[in-house]
């Protein structure tokens, strides 16, 4: 049997696969410390179980509108309000089945064959892979610490063809928690926008930043495309919920593949995601805001300290994206060596592209801090009995 060809440019997610191995281990009897996977180990916030109870129980879940809710979708105009001071139509508002299902419907709905997107690399590995789903070709911008692994309007610039059609960024970054400051976005934008392309600005971590508020996209303009998520900050993961806001004259078209994709959203994870609003469950979030920043600052300085060189320091996320060059030649065979031998799960640059993987390595801080300090305690036994 014939695979499509499009197969030959999507390659597994390693992470899951560093997750199955893991998880083997524990299986074993092994104590591991999972840096490794970007989902927290908060459960979901009590409003938000509550409410999904209250709807189950009645046994009415039937199919919503594909685009979803009427009151959630007003529900999340709302938050703009309360969070940016920026007013949103509702009707922009798709409401899908996680970030990955918006990315898959904007990229659908905007991109022909051959077409060119411009992603970040390091980046999410998922976005490349959307991308070729979708007939179209990812052209990789490589960034580095210099440019806090953020793409300037001169790179975007010097990388756009005439195949190109548009940007996709994300703010904070997956791998590297880096936040693109508001100038240079209105700068990127303007860039995008003069070549009549499209930029879609990924802010699912929206929420997730330390020390400072990451302004939307949105307050640029109406025309750009915002993805945002209820796994992140809302810690909804497993519900599998996210949305897009659109320009007026993309919502019918993201519509009708909705209605063929998924038919609707989930109907009780949208009805647990109205809870996410209510102020007792966004006190709540806070407060987890606050220990996400303290385990940061946990992981920073003791990964430091270990060897590792982290040149841009995160501000949003839970990701810290290091330098492992003076401790390994290879970040694969070091995260086989750390799971292996010192039980710390971290996931090597392998996943997030072409630009100097082998010298990279990510650390994701959604466990406790005790679990934080014994992963770093085990990885200086492990490098201090000559590990290497």
């Amino acid at each position: 049997m014939q695979l499509a060809s499009r197969m030959e440019g999507i390659a597994p997610f390693h992470v899951m696969e560093l997750m199955a191995k893991a998880k083997a281990l524990e299986a074993q009897g092994r104590d591991i410390v999972h840096m490794e996977v970007g989902e927290p180990d908060f459960p979901t916030p009590r409003p938000v179980i509550d409410a999904a109870r209250t709807f189950i129980a009645d046994g009415r879940v039937f199919y919503t509108h594909p685009l979803g809710l009427p009151q959630l979708r007003e529900a999340i105009a709302g938050f703009y309000t309360t969070r940016y001071g920026l007013t949103v139509d509702p009707a922009r508002i798709v409401v899908t089945a996680g970030a990955s299902g918006a990315l898959l419907l904007a990229l659908g709905a905007l991109t022909s064959p051959n077409d060119e997107w411009l992603l970040t690399d390091p980046g999410y590995p998922c976005n490349r892979h959307f991308v070729r789903f979708c007939e179209g070709v990812p052209r990789a911008l490589a960034v580095d610490a210099t440019t806090h692994f953020q793409p300037t309007a001169e790179k975007v610039g010097s990388g756009w063809t005439a195949q190109t059609r548009g940007l996709l960024v994300a703010s904070p970054a997956n791998p590297t928690g880096a936040l693109i400051a508001p100038a240079e976005l209105a700068r990127l934008w303007q860039v995008v926008e003069s070549r009549g392309g499209t930029l879609i600005v990924d802010e699912i971590y929206h929420g997730l930043t330390y020390g400072l508020d990451a302004p939307t996209a949105l307050e640029i303009s109406d025309d750009i495309i915002v993805i945002n998520s209820f796994s992140k900050y809302f810690g909804m993961t497993g519900w599998r919920l996210g949305w897009l806001v659109l320009p007026p004259h993309l919502v019918r078209a993201v519509e009708k593949l909705a209605q063929n994709l998924f038919i609707s959203p989930s109907a009780p994870a949208q009805q647990a995601a109205l809870a996410t609003f209510l102020p007792e469950t966004l006190t709540l979030l806070e407060e987890r805001r606050i220990e996400f920043r303290a385990r940061r600052d946990i992981l920073l300085p003791g990964l430091r300290t270990l060897g590792f060189d982290i040149a841009a320091e995160p501000q949003g996320a839970f990701y810290i994206y290091a330098d492992i060059s003076a401790l390994s030649q290879d970040s694969t065979v070091l995260a086989t060596e750390l799971i292996e031998q010192a039980g710390v799960a971290a996931t090597p640059g392998l996943d997030f592209g072409d630009n100097a993987p082998v010298q990279h390595m990510r650390f994701a801080y959604t466990v406790s801090a005790d679990k934080l300090i014994k992963g770093l305690e085990r990885m200086q036994r492990h490098f201090g009995a000559g590990g290497r």
